[in-house]
């Protein structure tokens, strides 16, 4: 402790959501996994037509170029095959069909352990879920997400 940081208090951390990036003061956000971030039908169909992925989106779907449909792959795996814990604020849990309450509580005890708690079931989803279902998500994220909104917007 140095001379002047006496009687000051210590600043509590903030992170950022890691789906859109606002930022989160201690204790707040959601804990999820991989798992739980691929199976949203929901979150693909919304991030397939970001502004950063609709041009991936456009060639799959209209052109169907092989380029487009192997970035979407890429994406598809930065959620996948991460090992570890996902924080995620209030704007973006809404997309999962999780239980909120678990999932707070893990973020809550992730804050208190200094980021060390992972939630049950961690890691990257093709070791949590069963083949057939890592499978559908996939088929699901790469081959079809995004269509029908693509459609609306021309």
């Amino acid at each position: 402790m140095g001379l002047f940081s006496f009687g000051k208090k210590k600043k509590k951390p903030v992170r950022q959501c890691e789906l859109e990036g606002s930022l989160l003061e201690f204790g707040e956000g959601y804990l999820l996994t991989s798992a739980q971030i691929i199976k949203s039908k929901r979150f693909w169909d919304n991030k397939m037509i970001e502004p950063e992925t609709v041009a991936y989106s456009k060639a799959h779907f209209e052109k169907n170029d092989e380029m487009g449909t192997k970035m979407r792959t890429m994406i598809f795996q930065k959620y996948s095959s991460k090992d570890k814990p996902w924080l995620v604020g209030d704007g973006q849990v809404t997309q999962f069909e999780i239980d909120k309450d678990k999932a707070r509580e893990y973020a809550r005890e992730w804050w208190n352990s200094d980021f060390t708690f992972s939630p049950p079931e961690v890691g990257p989803a093709d070791q949590i879920l069963d083949e057939k279902e890592f499978s559908e998500w996939k088929d699901y994220a790469v081959m079809k997400a995004g269509e029908e909104q693509l459609r609306k917007i021309g």
